[in-house]
């Protein structure tokens, strides 16, 4: 069954715990999806499927972003903000 309501308030809690507890583990395991796979498993089970998809390309953003502010080159529109 697909719920196509938004998620109440506790479900929008577990989603986000979920999220934070996988992104933590692949953090201290340098990306390693197998080592972390209960926690995905855990994060696809308690948020909306587009919540998963819109998190996965967040957290690749996200990477990206450190990856460029790690080598020394930012974006112009992120110039003087800190």
């Amino acid at each position: 069954v697909v719920k196509m309501a938004a998620p109440n308030m506790e479900e929008r809690k577990a989603c986000w715990g979920a999220r934070d507890e996988l992104w933590e583990c692949l953090d201290r395991n340098s990306e390693d999806a197998a080592k972390c796979q209960h926690l995905r498993l855990s994060f696809e089970s308690r948020c909306p499927q587009q919540w998963v998809k819109y998190f996965d390309k967040r957290r690749d953003y996200l990477k990206y972003k450190k990856k460029l502010e790690n080598e020394g080159y930012s974006p112009p529109e992120t110039t003087g903000k800190s």
